[in-house]
């Protein structure tokens, strides 16, 4: 269970923020300090599964062909084999498009080499590249897991944001997916938690409210 400091910051951006007429996303904008991060190896790149789900559709594309294609068909929102894929080489406004749309690709390991030949230009540079699927993964497991899944990502910047949920889920659980979010980053940076400049909760369009993990 999350700290009850950060519960609190997330009830005060959820009571601050004013109604809107459509459905807010909460987010979370952390400051990183003491990182090179012109060194690729210091920078935040991690996927995270989010205990209470983030609140929101995510999209997955699986590559992918026999039995797994149609195990996927159930979960995925688009299942895509090897001729889509050569067809999306050829047109990179598709491929661009369809990268933007998507917050996360699996592919099964024997698609990845031609999908790096195909999409490496496109997905690379977006942190997109898919996530290998082994022959005995399970593609509809490793799907649901990634609806729960958001991506931590800074680059070579030392503020970044990352969905945690969406202003009708409860306080509490979103505060339950920071607290796990933090603790991912505490574990990952150099310095653990000295590496953390600061942390803001904020939802779409409301006021932002520190987080004193």
């Amino acid at each position: 269970m999350a700290d009850q400091t950060i519960v609190d910051a997330v009830s005060r951006a959820l009571d601050d923020a004013p109604s809107r007429n459509f459905r807010e996303t909460v987010d979370l904008a952390i400051n990183l300090r003491d990182l090179d991060l012109n060194d690729p190896s210091n920078r935040v790149d991690e996927s995270v599964v989010l205990p209470s789900g983030t609140g929101q559709d995510t999209q997955i594309v699986v590559f992918a062909t026999g039995e797994t294609a149609i195990r996927a068909e159930e979960v995925a929102d688009q299942v895509l084999g090897p001729d889509e894929l050569e067809d999306l080489g050829d047109d990179t406004d598709a491929a661009k498009d369809l990268a933007e749309e998507t917050d996360f690709f699996v592919a099964e390991a024997n698609m990845m080499q031609n999908i790096g030949r195909f999409l490496g230009t496109v997905l690379g540079p977006r942190g997109k590249m898919p996530t290998p699927l082994q022959p005995d993964d399970d593609v509809v497991e490793t799907v649901n897991r990634m609806k729960n899944s958001v991506q931590l990502r800074s680059r070579d910047r030392r503020t970044f944001h990352t969905r945690v949920g969406a202003r009708d889920m409860t306080a509490d659980d979103i505060a339950d997916n920071i607290d796990v979010i933090i603790r991912r980053l505490e574990a990952d940076l150099e310095k653990g938690p000295l590496n953390i400049d600061s942390i803001y909760v904020k939802t779409t369009m409301g006021p932002a409210v520190e987080v004193n993990a």
